[in-house]
């Protein structure tokens, strides 16, 4: 696993969105949100408050710099809300792109995340 992570962009405030659908990849697609976040890639926000056009929610991702979003699966539902509240979405990382198929274990595994967690790093630092 990657110990230091830094996105191509160098800007320190970027809106992290993720999936956290019922599925394995959307369940990785959320414990990739909070890894990055504690490792300061950016700051981890709520998708389904976007969807949900909560105000203070959508005022704080409009402040971001620079949006990811990142999906679980081929249904787009994180980068669908997202553009659908007028937010751009400046990168967007798909999951199942990266060589995890989906299925409806909700358990993250260990290796599964930290190989993931070093994929998403290197597409990030590109």
């Amino acid at each position: 696993m990657a110990e230091e992570i830094k996105c191509a962009c160098d800007s320190t405030n970027v809106a992290l969105f993720s999936c956290s659908g019922a599925s394995n990849v959307g369940q990785l697609s959320n414990q990739l949100a909070i890894e990055l976040t504690e490792k300061g890639v950016g700051k981890m926000m709520c998708a389904v408050g976007i969807g949900g056009q909560v105000s203070g929610l959508l005022r704080s991702a409009e402040g971001c710099d620079r949006i990811i979003a990142i999906d679980g699966c081929p249904l787009n539902c994180t980068k669908k809300a997202l553009e659908l509240s007028g937010l751009e979405v400046d990168r967007h990382i798909l999951v199942t792109d990266l060589g995890i198929s989906k299925n409806k274990d909700l358990r993250v595994k260990g290796p599964e995340l930290a190989d993931t967690l070093e994929k998403v790093s290197e597409i990030l630092a590109n």
